[in-house]
């Protein structure tokens, strides 16, 4: 079964490696179910079914789904063909948490990100295999050249951290750039006050132009003008810290 460039895949060969990760999952899950994210051929699902963990694997990819379904018959009844990024996650498991687990395909691994957010509420841990440059965004702390949008609206989630550096070796096909697996953890949800939608706008906005000075990106959030003059609003995108960005919203609504 080859892999499919239009589906992003790259399978994770390295036993070990895949090993350590479920037993990581495992960990976190702390008997609460797994959904995993494109399952492939099963490197990491095997080690589920070995270990008895309650899962589900969502796979874009009818024919990944058959092989599953013929190599593992235990995965019957647990596996969904479909689009992730589709997916109703508040429905697919009887209980409200799980942890998310997936070998991301690395064309929609930031949506992937995104979707988890959106559900964050029921997935207290993520654990997902991202290209290196776009796993080192995704932690980037602020004041740095990779500290971007995607940083924030993670960071303001999520707390994440590399646990595994992964070379390209480790999957047929081997890409062409090197891995990283990324452990998230949830964080307390947003201060009372701050509107999600308008704090993502605001990020997303603010990294839109991110050589200006807020003043000038965002001046047309703003009816009073005096609100401005916040030393916060002084500064460059990249400047500010997760909390800077919770505290810009706050004066934005509050003017």
């Amino acid at each position: 079964m080859r892999a499919k460039k239009s589906y992003g895949q790259h399978f994770l060969i390295n036993e070990s490696l895949a090993e350590s990760i479920v037993r990581l999952a495992i960990e976190k899950a702390n008997g609460k179910s797994i959904l995993e994210v494109g399952p492939g051929k099963g490197v990491l699902t095997k080690h589920l079914i070995k270990n008895k963990i309650n899962f589900k694997a969502v796979d874009a990819d009818r024919d990944m789904i058959h092989f599953l379904e013929n190599t593992y018959p235990e995965t019957k009844d647990r596996l969904i063909q479909g689009d992730f990024l589709k997916q109703r996650l508040d429905q697919i498991f009887a209980e409200k948490e799980f942890v998310l687990l997936g070998n991301f395909p690395y064309n929609i691994s930031s949506q992937i990100v995104f979707q988890a957010i959106q559900y964050q509420d029921h997935i207290p841990w993520m654990i997902g295999m991202f290209q290196k440059e776009m796993a080192d965004r995704i932690i980037a702390p602020h004041g740095s050249k990779t500290y971007g949008a995607i940083s924030v609206l993670t960071q303001v989630y999520y707390s994440g951290k590399t646990v595994f550096k992964v070379s390209p070796g480790s999957f047929s096909p081997p890409p062409k750039v090197n891995s990283s697996v990324l452990l998230f953890e949830r964080k307390p949800i947003l201060p009372e006050g701050v509107d999600p939608k308008q704090f993502r706008s605001i990020v997303k906005t603010s990294f839109g132009q991110r050589r200006k000075m807020l003043r000038n990106t965002l001046k047309t959030w703003v009816d009073d003008k005096s609100v401005l003059e916040s030393e916060l609003f002084s500064k460059r995108p990249e400047q500010l810290s997760v909390q800077n960005f919770i505290d810009l919203t706050l004066k934005i609504q509050k003017q």
